[in-house]
């Protein structure tokens, strides 16, 4: 009896972006013996067609060969990814405890993952055709419009695309189009050039005594893989180290990925770059159209452009020639993924730079604590630059004691009159409160009842100007209503501030002073976020207030005033990472004031003044603080001296995560636990959120092998669960926060 053909087609192994951890068996097409690992491919997959990624050729499936269904079609001739590439989306699924396709998804920019071709866009480039090159110009002079263009094309090689048409001739589609009618003119498709400075390049500055140690330390290790903490106060110009290294690594011929925690640094940093380096850059965030984002990909995978810039997800970027990673304000906690594969593109860079052996800066002026911690092991190098660049000093701190003190609308009077002594010398106001809208609650004065979300155990927050009520959790909004809906008759009043309450106050204080309020809120409008930062350059804003977009990075060079306006709200909290991140929050928004020649000012408006962390933080610096916090955990044996994994389990009834728990909890009886301490299972700190019901199982090892070694038993089998059926759960390695 013949063979089945099956039996000699060739069988691949397909990672398919779904939230299963498995991969899938598919028959080669027809003709087709090999496909290279990383290449996308069209497969059959239920009732549909879905992208999947070549993982693996194998001599056998578990699959019975009937069963088995051919790839619909090979998108790719070669693999869009390099082996190290690949190699590093691997460790990420094998680490995260998350599955290779939905890994491999978030490497790829969307318009790949729907399957679209990997090339970069075109444009129509006309040129001479052989016939034109043999004709003499003076044969079209009858018809001088003809002969001008012509004559365009004369210089060797000359191609021109239409856009550089325009520019010489404005009415040029007619005769071009007599001229390729008479065979003299041919077009052919050309990859759009890429976009490079269209100004002088400005000189790199000249770098002060600790600038100039740190590049010629950090300059001798660019050939080989090393960690650097660049650990350097707010305006010293960490930027300016960043940027001669880079110059050094595209003189090699070498690419550079700068990582940025946040979109509102990208076009500050972008506009500084581009003046400096006379190469393709590309920019690389979620705000961007996917057909940007398509373009930034393949530029950098194709190696056109040079250097690029971008958020967390441009990590998993290809690049052709790497040579340098940078990642800025390497602390924050934007570069956890808080959502579907929670990777942190800090600790990622590093697993990078150390596959692609290739040195990773990490920059700040806060560190983390683990970073710190792994100074101190010596797996880091760390270089300070303790100085402000230039003639800029450190600002002086002074603290508000508020308690009993009448405000108005959150603004004390001394800090009124430190406001109106400011602006009286032309030099702006930074005031600085991490919470947008009007009021974070709305309390009936006679019955106490109070504007709650239905869907999540909050409150709803006023947004005045909107005159809606908002949850800032799931976004639910209803209108806002002017009498209690409780009691009928009480007088309901706007408790508590957001930045909204504070832009109407100043606006009342100062009418005659340009305000500028920026949130994420006041940001929503493409480009009014850069408009906004152009005119507070320009010195059109007199006050700027705002969020934590403020408190990244940018430079106000005549800011000399800035003050924090609530420093309370984050003393308090369950979660032992608050601490740190408000202390790197004050000197962040600190580091905004006396950022050039004129001395600055740094007011922290709080209740707490003898609070340990205030004093110790204002007295003795951050890294005092720091150190003292490390000891803390260690004490605590909590991260960085410990390892956590935070298992969330979330369904619309509180009974279910619950019992899912209990399934995995009697699971966790069964493997050994190699000294993994299981806290909870408890409720989430916000248990109901946009209609669903938030449960979670913390699991703590002090070795990170022991606690990896007990996920991999776990995870498998809790697919298998038939609780799980009923709940969504999710798995957190490295948790930055408890919520």
């Amino acid at each position: 009896m013949a063979d089945s053909p099956h039996k000699q087609l060739a069988v691949f192994r397909i990672a398919i972006a779904i939230p299963l951890n498995r991969l899938f068996d598919y028959l080669a097409p027809e003709g087709v013996n090999q496909i290279a690992r990383g290449c996308r491919v069209l497969v059959p997959f239920g009732k549909s067609e879905k992208v999947g990624f070549v993982i693996a050729q194998v001599n056998h499936s578990t699959v019975q060969s009937g069963r088995l269904k051919p790839i619909t079609e090979i998108l790719d001739s070669a693999a869009l990814l390099s082996a190290k590439d690949f190699q590093l989306l691997q460790w990420a699924s094998d680490y995260y405890h998350y599955p290779l396709g939905e890994v491999l998804s978030a490497a790829f920019p969307v318009s790949l993952r729907k399957g679209k071709p990997a090339i970069l866009a075109q444009e129509k480039h006309y040129l001479l055709s052989a016939k034109g090159q043999c004709l003499n110009p003076q044969q079209l002079i009858r018809t001088p419009k003809q002969k001008i263009i012509f004559e365009h094309f004369l210089a060797p090689s000359k191609s021109l695309s239409s856009t550089a048409l325009t520019a010489l001739e404005k009415n040029w589609r007619p005769a071009i189009k007599t001229l390729m009618e008479k065979g003299l003119i041919i077009t052919e498709l050309r990859t759009k050039p890429r976009n490079r400075a269209n100004t002088a390049i400005e000189p790199q500055l000249i770098a002060n005594a600790q600038q100039s140690e740190a590049i010629a330390q950090l300059s001798q290790g660019l050939d080989r893989f090393s960690v650097t903490l660049l650990e350097g106060v707010t305006g010293s110009g960490k930027t300016e180290v960043y940027m001669q290294l880079i110059q050094k690594v595209l003189n090699n011929g070498q690419q550079v990925l700068v990582l940025l925690p946040e979109i509102t640094l990208t076009p500050q940093l972008e506009s500084r770059f581009r003046k400096r380096f006379d190469v393709a850059i590309a920019i690389s965030h979620s705000k961007l159209t996917e057909t940007q984002r398509h373009e930034a990909w393949l530029e950098m995978q194709q190696g056109h452009s040079a250097i690029l810039l971008g958020t967390r997800s441009a990590l998993f970027t290809p690049l052709q020639n790497p040579g340098l990673i940078i990642v800025d304000e390497e602390h924050d906690t934007s570069f956890k993924q808080q959502e579907g594969f929670r990777f942190s593109a800090r600790d990622l860079a590093i697993v990078r730079g150390k596959l692609l052996n290739i040195p990773v800066i990490l920059g700040t002026a806060t560190p983390s604590l683990e970073s710190l911690h792994n100074v101190n092991k010596q797996r880091f190098q760390l270089l300070q630059l303790s100085q402000r660049a230039g003639v800029a000093i450190e600002p002086e701190f002074f603290v508000f004691d508020i308690r009993n003190k009448k405000l108005q609308d959150g603004l004390s009077e001394p800090l009124i009159a430190l406001i109106k002594k400011t602006l009286a010398k032309k030099e702006q106001v930074l005031l600085f409160l991490n919470r947008r809208g009007y009021a974070p609650v709305q309390i009936c004065h006679s019955c106490a009842w109070i504007a709650r979300c239905h869907q999540c155990d909050t409150s709803l927050v006023i947004h005045y100007k909107e005159q809606v009520l908002r949850c800032h959790h799931c976004g639910y909004q209803q209108i806002l209503i002017p009498q209690c809906p409780a009691c009928k008759t009480g007088e309901l009043n706007a408790l508590g501030l957001g930045t909204e309450r504070v832009e109407k106050v100043l606006r009342a204080l100062f009418p005659q002073q340009k305000i500028v309020r920026l949130d994420r809120d006041s940001t929503q409008r493409k480009g009014s976020l850069e408009n906004h930062l152009e005119q507070i350059n320009q010195g059109k804003v007199d006050i700027i207030l705002g969020t934590q977009m403020l408190a990244k990075g940018h430079h106000f060079p005549n800011v000399t005033l800035v003050a924090i306006l609530d420093v309370d709200s984050g003393l308090f909290s369950i979660d032992f990472h608050a601490t740190e991140k408000l202390a790197q929050l004050i000197i962040q928004v600190a580091g905004r004031a006396g950022r050039a020649e004129k001395p600055g000012r740094v007011i922290l408006q709080t209740r707490q003044p003898d609070h340990p962390l205030l004093a110790v933080l204002l007295k003795e610096g951050y890294h005092s603080f720091a150190t003292t916090a490390l000891a803390e955990r260690q004490q605590a044996h909590l991260p960085p001296f410990s390892f956590q994994a935070l298992l969330r389990v979330y369904a619309n009834n509180p009974d279910e995560p619950q019992i899912f728990l209990k399934a995995v909890q009697q699971l966790l009886g069964d493997v050994p636990l190699t000294n993994t301490l299981i806290l909870g299972p408890v409720a989430a700190p916000m248990v109901k959120r946009a209609g669903y019901y938030h449960f979670q199982l913390l699991l703590q090892n002090p070795q990170r092998k022991g606690l990896h070694a007990l996920l991999a038993l776990l995870i498998p089998q809790l697919y298998t669960l038939k609780e799980a059926k009923k709940v969504r759960w999710s798995l957190d390695i490295d948790p930055v926060d408890l919520y």
